[in-house]
């Protein structure tokens, strides 16, 4: 393995919190996303424990194996961060302070530039065998070797520092690749997306990943640009409800198409907390299109904030139609927008009747246009627990939000449409 064909990589996640879910792993996430994007193959993800005979074993198995092993985590000060011993045990070496740590303690002062030189024993120490990475957002050096024609990077736990290390040691990844793309296919089952396209899926040159989920099917193509560029048009071909090229999620959606067309954006959320919001606003560049929006849990805030009248909550209950409507119609005066949408429901787990079982949601649709208000509500039942019910909601909101913003009309499938 040559330095010219580092196409393989291993990616290990260090810690016993990894492993008795206290904490979520990220960072192998991450590095495998990039490393896809740029044509790489990712052999093995693992988590393993703080333990020097597990992180012993990980080099002897991959070290020479692969183009490519990153480890994530064990750099800390604290007793139970192993990495640095194990790997100086690895290459027979003993530890030496590396002078970059004087680079980090450079951009601190204060009482947080005393605590720096505090841990200068662990935290500046790698093997004497390796050379030191610069750490440009925490203070724990990173740890880099080659050995058997395995390049070895060693980065602390903590995404924020570990994504900026990747982007500084790995800057080829960030590249842009025409060796694959992304096509998300709303609304229909797997079966459905995959039946329709068996040219696409039987194509031996190239690599189809079909990746489903509660609001979309993700097909993910890869082989030489000519072929994936003709199996990307393909499938758009053959589908209605496809997200923009470039956009990989809904919310990126929703935003790319109610940009492009000039439109404005408000929400009005219960059972949701503010979840569609969030989601909308995660994206850079949101405020040109997204206004604003209310949480509005209680009648007494429907009421207040969005004008719901009083007795429509007394006749239908906040889970009704009725209130999906006049909550995205009352966010829509609130923010002055020309599309707006809103979410009721009963995530659960307590709070659902026969006529209103747990998981009963109303999403509302309100779209200005030629100086007339129109709404729609349409009504779904979902399952799961709590977060999954909440969950499916965002999604179907978005979906709802996404081909109003792109049609200027509102969805078919809503169940009855009235207009003010």
């Amino acid at each position: 393995m040559g330095e010219n064909k580092m196409k393989s990589a291993v990616l290990a996640a260090i810690g016993d919190e990894l492993l008795s879910g206290m904490r979520q792993e990220a960072n192998c996430s991450f590095l495998a996303w990039c490393l896809h994007d740029a044509g790489w193959t990712v052999l093995r993800v693992e988590v393993i424990p703080d333990e020097d005979p597990q992180i012993s074993d990980l080099l002897e198995r991959w070290v020479g194996k692969t183009d490519l092993l990153v480890l994530s985590g064990g750099l800390g000060p604290t007793h139970d961060d192993r990495t640095r011993d194990a790997l100086a045990r690895y290459l027979g070496c003993g530890l030496r302070s590396d002078p970059l740590y004087d680079r980090v303690l450079a951009r601190y002062d204060g009482e947080r530039l005393e605590r720096l030189k505090r841990v200068r024993d662990t935290q500046s120490m790698i093997p004497s065998a390796a050379e030191a990475v610069y750490n440009p957002e925490g203070s724990a050096l990173g740890i880099a070797f080659e050995r058997g024609g395995t390049r070895v990077l060693s980065l602390p736990g903590v995404p924020m520092e570990y994504e900026a290390m990747v982007r500084q040691e790995l800057p080829e990844l960030f590249e842009t690749s025409c060796g694959w793309a992304s096509v998300s296919v709303i609304g229909l089952p797997e079966t459905t997306v995959v039946d329709r396209i068996p040219e696409v899926i039987g194509d031996p040159s190239l690599h189809v990943s079909v990746l489903p989920s509660f609001s979309h099917v993700e097909l993910i193509v890869r082989g030489t640009p000519e072929r994936v560029m003709e199996a990307e048009a393909l499938i758009r071909g053959r589908f209605t409800d496809v997200l923009p090229a470039g956009c990989r999620s809904l919310p990126d959606a929703v935003l790319s198409e109610a940009r492009e067309r000039g439109r404005t954006i408000s929400c009005a959320e219960s059972c949701t907390g503010g979840l569609i919001q969030g989601a909308l606003t995660d994206i850079p560049g949101c405020s040109d299109v997204f206004m604003g929006g209310v949480v509005t849990y209680s009648n007494e805030a429907k009421m207040k904030l969005l004008g719901v009248p009083q007795e429509l909550l007394e006749r239908y209950g906040a889970v009704s139609r009725e209130c999906a409507l006049a909550m995205a119609e009352g966010v829509l005066r609130l923010h002055d927008t020309d599309i707006a949408v809103s979410v009721t429901g009963v995530a659960g787990p307590d709070g659902g009747t026969p006529e209103k079982p747990v998981g009963c949601v109303w999403i509302g649709l309100a779209l200005r246009a030629n100086g007339e208000v129109k709404s729609a509500a349409s009504h779904r039942l979902l399952r799961g627990g709590r977060g999954e019910v909440r969950e499916r909601a965002v999604k179907l909101a978005l979906a709802g939000l996404w081909r109003t913003a792109r049609d200027g009309a509102l969805p078919p499938d809503d169940l009855e449409q009235r207009s003010k």
